[in-house]
Order: C-alpha cells, then structure tokens, then sequence
C-alpha cells in the first residue's frame, strides 16, 4: 500500500471528491521513521524531491543538550525514554520523536529536533539529575 500525501478525496462533509487528474509521483509518501534506542547509531541517507537528500536517524546513542543557565552544547548519552506525548503507544515502544521526554547523564531533556528528518537528536536540559 502506498502514502499518498496529496489533496484529499473526501470532502469535509464526507462527500466524494471526483478526481480532476490521476495521482502523481511527487505526491507519493513514505512510511514514518521510528527512531529507537540502541547500542550503535544508524543512519540512513534517501534521495527526496528535486534531487536532494534527507538524512534519517534509525537508532540513536546519543543527543545535543542544550544547558539552558549555561548556554552550552552536551553530547551526552540516552539512557532511556520518560515519555513521548506524540503517542503513548511510542513510549511503550521506546520511539523518539519531537517533544519526547528522555533520560540522560545530565538528566531528563525534551527533544527539539526531528530525529527522522534530520539525522541527529537536539535537546534541551528540563531537569537536572
């Protein structure tokens, strides 16, 4: 089964669209990453409309911590994931997405960055172990 990202067939009121033109390639999807926690990181690199490229971060180590009273930048190891309000079915599972709460050395951080989109685990310090 495909992802189709394009305009919608269905109405607001639940009514059929008719269909002006067939799907087209660009409008094509993919399957979300779901990051995990791992002992090794993985990355894989895909090729994405107009040639360009899209790192994806399958399994993280570490993370980009961000001190806030400091102003300085971490690389520290996770631990563990708190909580992924994103999904809770995500926290039982252990997948990292934007806005999940993660266990690490400094403490417990809040993800700002798109680990399935940019490749890498930015975060900031929410409180301190």
């Amino acid at each position: 089964m495909s992802y189709y990202q394009g305009n919608d067939l269905r109405k607001p009121s639940g009514g059929k669209k008719r269909p002006h033109r067939k799907k087209r390639k660009y409008e094509l999807g993919r399957p979300p990453t779901e990051t995990r926690l791992d002992v090794r990181e993985y990355r894989k690199i895909i090729r994405v409309r107009g040639g360009n490229v899209k790192v994806r971060l399958k399994k993280a180590v570490y993370a980009n911590v961000l001190i806030p009273g400091e102003n300085k930048l971490k690389r520290v190891r996770i631990l563990g994931i708190v909580e992924n309000p994103a999904n809770p079915e995500y926290s039982r599972s252990g997948i990292i997405t934007k806005g999940a709460l993660l266990r690490t050395e400094l403490g417990i951080v809040k993800v700002t960055s798109r680990p399935g989109q940019d490749g890498v685990i930015n975060a900031v310090l929410v409180e301190r172990s």
